[in-house]
């Protein structure tokens, strides 16, 4: 049973009621009866990476975040006259700096706190949140295992298993079929590794992997693993400043011309690192700007944009997270119980189209795109395939 906490910072002033005079017949409250309803100040802490490897990650969350929270307050930044005061802190892309970060947010007093570029801060500060019954709006991180970890914590972005949801939509019948998972030993290449077991894997597919660790620089004998291991299917799950080299490496070794690969495409940094073997590569995609089609994308890109910043993989997690975070304040007024009742289930109009909080795991539903990249100037850029509805690349509901 949860345990309802109130964030109040600030001073609650009381309102005072004014009689109507020769009106219709309401009875005013007495004098000094009224009171405002909610803080007049609510605290959020954003914890994510701005330095770090995955620092440009973090950048995109917080241009999405501030682009959202304008979007969803009206300019104002407020909520129904709550003021939303946000403190950014940066984790470095460490668990156990997240960590202290977070216990010295809460120590403050903050119950709401989001952010989290990497799968292992995600898990660290979920921890975190259920400890100290806090809500957490979780980032970009893709781990599954963030997934239904406790009540408190939600995504508000998509996870691994929607991206190798996606990729099977590249595929033929593949019983019988080795799909080898070429990754990071972390929690994000984690994560993709058992996603693929779980959702190929229960379609007939023999899984392998081959997971190389985060500091690693030189990527050549790992792709000779790959090509030993003989698969009918690579499957990449790769993020941060080492993409260009890894790939470079797979390249070079012939894995690109031997092999079907099908990957996630990361950021735009990313675009011409795969050079002329870009047309090799079948690519999921989280987002790209090109890729939804509504107003609501549309704001988001005029207002980075208008920023100096420029829209990318991980901006619209950023903007939801804001959505998200008005829509919990303004039902739940910083009570964590409440907030936490007016997210599960919800659905909203958000950069990709109609999203919606899973009330069981508060996974978050929401569509996906296949892409290509294709030369324009010099240039490699992104074009759409096709896009793959919410429904059909659902993560199975978390236990």
């Amino acid at each position: 049973m949860r345990v309802p906490k109130k964030l109040l910072l600030g001073s609650v002033i009381a309102t005072t009621a004014f009689a109507l005079a020769a009106c219709a017949p309401t009875t005013a409250a007495p004098e000094g009866d009224g009171a405002a309803e909610g803080p007049e100040e609510i605290t959020v802490g954003i914890i994510t990476s701005e330095t770090g490897p995955l620092a440009g990650y973090g950048k995109q969350y917080l241009e999405g975040f501030e682009a959202g929270l304008d979007y969803a307050t009206e300019g104002t930044g407020e909520v129904d006259g709550i003021a939303l005061n946000i403190e950014n802190r940066d984790d470095a892309g460490d668990p156990d700096t997240a960590v202290t970060i977070a216990k010295e947010l809460i120590g403050d007093g903050i119950n709401i706190l989001a952010g989290s570029a990497s799968s292992g801060v995600a898990l660290a500060v979920a921890e975190q949140a259920a400890q100290n019954q806090v809500l957490f709006l979780s980032g970009p991180a893709a781990a599954d295992a963030v997934t239904g970890i406790n009540e408190y914590t939600f995504r508000t972005g998509r996870q691994s298993a929607q991206d190798v949801a996606t990729a099977g939509g590249f595929l033929d019948d593949i019983e019988g079929k080795t799909v080898t998972v070429f990754a990071q030993n972390n929690a994000f290449g984690q994560g993709n590794e058992m996603a693929v077991e779980a959702i190929l894997g229960s379609k007939g597919a023999e899984v392998n992997s081959v997971l190389v660790a985060e500091d690693v620089t030189e990527f050549t004998p790992f792709a000779q693993q790959v090509l030993a291991a003989e698969p009918d299917l690579v499957f990449v799950a790769w993020a941060g400043a080492t993409s260009g080299a890894m790939w470079q490496a797979m390249s070079q070794q012939g894995v690109l011309d031997d092999i079907p690969v099908v990957t996630g495409l990361g950021d735009a940094a990313t675009f011409g690192a795969y050079g002329e073997a870009s047309e090799q590569i079948s690519f999921l995609n989280h987002y790209f700007s090109g890729g939804p089609d509504n107003e609501v994308n549309d704001a988001m890109v005029a207002a980075v944009e208008e920023a100096g910043g420029t829209p990318d993989l991980f901006t619209p997690d950023g903007f939801v997270a804001a959505q998200m975070l008005v829509q919990a304040v303004r039902e739940g007024k910083g009570d964590v119980d409440a907030m936490i009742d007016a997210l599960e289930g919800w659905s909203f109009e958000g950069p990709k189209g109609e999203t919606t909080v899973r009330a069981s795991d508060h996974a978050l539903l929401q569509e996906m795109y296949q892409v290509k990249l294709v030369e324009q100037d010099g240039a490699f850029v992104p074009e759409l395939v096709g896009t793959v509805d919410a429904d059909s690349v659902a993560p199975a509901e978390a236990p």
